[in-house]
């Protein structure tokens, strides 16, 4: 079975604030969420794959040829 984390383990893992999962929530943008009645429960999966699509790759001064 996958580990799960709440919202406080969640936002540290991703470096960010609990209210900005909850707005994230809200918006309907975010990492995929499990709702577990009113519990909110992350998968260690859908952090990793939300941290891996937003990366973005730098571009070295001048531009890209």
């Amino acid at each position: 079975m996958e580990a799960l984390f709440d919202e406080n383990q969640a936002a540290q893992m991703l470096g960010c604030s609990i209210a900005a999962l909850r707005k994230w929530r809200l918006l309907r943008k975010g990492p995929t969420y499990c709702k577990v009645g009113r519990l909110v429960r992350y998968a260690d999966a859908d952090l990793t794959e939300y941290l891996y699509a937003n990366r973005v790759e730098p571009v070295a001064a001048g531009g890209a040829r």
